[in-house]
C-alpha cells in the first residue's frame, strides 16, 4: 500500500487519532469517501462525455 509497511500505517493511525480524536475521525472519514465518490463519478462523466464528442466528430 503505496509503499508503506504495517509500523507506517499504525503509526500514521495513532497520530490522527492523538490530532482529531477519536470522535472526529468517523466524520473525516465520511467526508472523504463523499469526496472520493463525487470525483470519481465526474470522472466517469467526463469519459461519457469525451466519447459523444467523438462519435459526433465521426460522424461529420
Amino acid at each position: 500500500m503505496f509503499g508503506l509497511g504495517w509500523p507506517e500505517v499504525v503509526v500514521i493511525a495513532v497520530v490522527g487519532i492523538i490530532v482529531f480524536g477519536p470522535k472526529k475521525i468517523p466524520e473525516l472519514g465520511g467526508a472523504l469517501g463523499k469526496t472520493l465518490r463525487g470525483f470519481k463519478e465526474e470522472m466517469s462523466g467526463e469519459g461519457e462525455n469525451l466519447d459523444a464528442q467523438e462519435s459526433d466528430r465521426e460522424s461529420k
